[in-house]
Formats: structure tokens, C-alpha cells, sequence
């Protein structure tokens, strides 16, 4: 593959390590707003935030984190031929998905640019009783699908590596490297 490409890859995988790593304690955040909404209607006056801020929480982890997840290949797999595959097949095969994908995602990243365009010059606000804005949620989910975007790009590279027997860096498949 042309250097370009592999800096690309080099750089997309950096950067949705960091966001992953860091998306990955998100769910401590999480957990402290479900026990303070726990303890909130034990002992105190309900918390109207609590549901609402969890629920963006979570929109935030899995979206931040599914690029990491993608780069980690720990995304579920219908595995009932594919583990027996060639690499070459395997790539071909990932190949094609990751085609997909990447259409999938450009249409889903222009509904959450469009969306989020829509937050921020109406000033939208939730229709629940704590009325939070809605734009900062919309801009995470937003860049969290344009990661996704670009580590699907990346995969597609690598696979289209590995369906031609070779890895991103032009050894064949086996050399001790990752496509």
C-alpha cells in the first residue's frame, strides 16, 4: 500500500486508542450517576437529571468506544464459515462488509452533522423535565460516528491488504505482522 495510506492507518488507530481508552472509563461516570439516582430516591428528593445524564453517558461510551472496538476486532462476529477461511478470503470478505460499512456510516455521520446543525441553531432542548441542550450530546455522537468512520476506512485498507495476501507494508500475510 502507498505510505499515504499507511499513515492514515497509523493515525486513525492512534487516535481512537486514545478516545477508546478513555471512553472506556466512562462507564465509572456512568455508574457514579445511576447510584447517585439509587441514593437520590432512597434517601434525598429524586434527582430529575440522573436518568437523562445516564442515558447520554451511554451514547457517549459506545459510540466514542466502537472505533476502539473496531481497531481491536472485538466486535461480534456470525463466525459459521468464516473462521475457516484463508486470510485472502477472509480480507476479501472483510473487504466487501467494510465497503458497506463505510456507506452505512457516511450516510449515518451526515443524519448527525444535519441533526446536530439542527440542535445548535434552534438552541433544541429535551422534552423532559430537566430540559438539558441538546447540541453537546449531538456533537459527541456526532465525532463519535465520524471515528467510526474513518477506523472502518482504515479496516478497509487493511483488509483490501490481506485480500491480495499482503499486509499494509507490502510483506505477505504470516511474517509475525497484523494486516
Amino acid at each position: 500500500m502507498p505510505r499515504a495510506i499507511q499513515l492514515f492507518v497509523q493515525y486513525v488507530d492512534r487516535v481512537n486508542l486514545i478516545v477508546g481508552r478513555f471512553a472506556m472509563y466512562m462507564i465509572f461516570a456512568m455508574m457514579g450517576i445511576l447510584l447517585w439516582s439509587s441514593l437520590s430516591k432512597t434517601f434525598f428528593v429524586p434527582s430529575l437529571w440522573t436518568l437523562e445524564l445516564a442515558q447520554f453517558s451511554m451514547a457517549a461510551y459506545y459510540l466514542l468506544g466502537g472505533g476502539y472496538s473496531m481497531q481491536l476486532d472485538a466486535h461480534v462476529r456470525m463466525d459459521l464459515l468464516y473462521g475457516n477461511w484463508s486470510p485472502k478470503r477472509k480480507g476479501f470478505s472483510d473487504s466487501i462488509t467494510g465497503f458497506c460499512l463505510v456507506f452505512y456510516l457516511i450516510l449515518l455521520l451526515y443524519g448527525g452533522l444535519s441533526s446536530t446543525e439542527y440542535a445548535l441553531f434552534y438552541s433544541e432542548e429535551s422534552y423532559s423535565s430537566w430540559a438539558p441542550y441538546m447540541w453537546p450530546i449531538k456533537m459527541i455522537m456526532t465525532f463519535g460516528i465520524f471515528l467510526m468512520l474513518l477506523q472502518s476506512i482504515a479496516m478497509f485498507f487493511r483488509d483490501l491488504a490481506a485480500a491480495r495476501g499482503r499486509t499494509l507494508d507490502g510483506r505477505p500475510l504470516g511474517e509475525g505482522s497484523v494486516a
